[in-house]
């Protein structure tokens, strides 16, 4: 089994790990291990995994609204 390491991880993200770990009776690694395979077992975009995480409900708008214009610019006069 391969080994993976993660430096710098923001200090509220890892209380945040622990404390599902904590909620699920597990270790923290083992808490990691159980996000890690369910997000790659079920195939989740990882855009999908940023709005669960970062969404909303916790605070971050991640919608993108792109205005289009109805009508074409008109051309620059170069005369």
């Amino acid at each position: 089994m391969a080994n993976l390491s993660v430096r710098k991880l923001d200090d509220v993200v890892y209380r945040g790990l622990q404390q599902r770990a904590r909620e699920h009776r597990v270790s923290t690694e083992e808490e990691v291990r159980q996000i890690l395979s369910s997000t790659i077992r079920s195939k989740m975009k990882v855009s999908d995994m940023f709005k669960e995480f970062f969404g909303p409900e916790n605070g971050i708008d991640l919608t993108l609204v792109i205005e289009r214009k109805k009508s074409p610019h008109k051309p620059l006069d170069l005369s």
